[in-house]
């Protein structure tokens, strides 16, 4: 997996002061893509030992509230492998700090991936150019979902993060 960077103190992806790990490879190539950057799967860097540390290095602080998997797409097929790995390592090193991963897949076409249920919250499906929406917290397009996942796989039913 190659990965474009690692925000180590973020404010936008997530709730509070967040790292955000940036991968490599999207198939989904939305129009007006805030990223598109990131589409290539051999752009950037590869996602290495060193690369390992200076993540989790950066989870290490205190005031690091979680991390937040983005891109290009962490679901892309070849990067699914190495970021439900880390999604593990996450959630077993930091299991007060959240996890929030941004998709262009819907929820019902990946909720079946074992590792999102160690997950906080989904932000899933495509930008929709002709549905942006600057009102919407967390995601731009009003076809997209931000999913609570510990509710939605507790009640069956798909429920939204309250937004406030």
């Amino acid at each position: 997996m190659n990965y474009h960077d690692i925000t180590k103190e973020d404010l936008l992806n997530g709730p509070g002061v967040r790292v955000v790990l940036w991968v490599s490879g999207c198939c989904h190539h939305c129009k007006n893509c805030q990223n598109p950057i990131t589409w290539d799967e051999c752009g950037g860097l590869p996602f290495d030992e060193a690369a390992e540390k200076e993540l989790f290095e950066a989870l290490d602080k205190p005031y690091i509230d979680g991390i937040t998997f983005s891109g290009g797409d962490p679901l892309y097929m070849n990067n699914r492998k190495e970021v439900c790995r880390l999604i593990r390592k996450c959630r077993e090193n930091y299991p007060d700090k959240s996890i929030w991963l941004y998709t262009g897949y819907k929820w019902e076409d990946v909720k079946d991936i074992d590792e999102l249920k160690l997950t906080d919250v989904v932000a899933e499906g495509p930008f929709v150019e002709e549905l942006k929406d600057n009102n919407i917290e967390w995601v731009g397009s009003s076809n997209q979902r931000v999913i609570d996942v510990k509710k939605t796989f507790d009640s069956g039913e798909v429920t939204l993060v309250s937004c406030h």
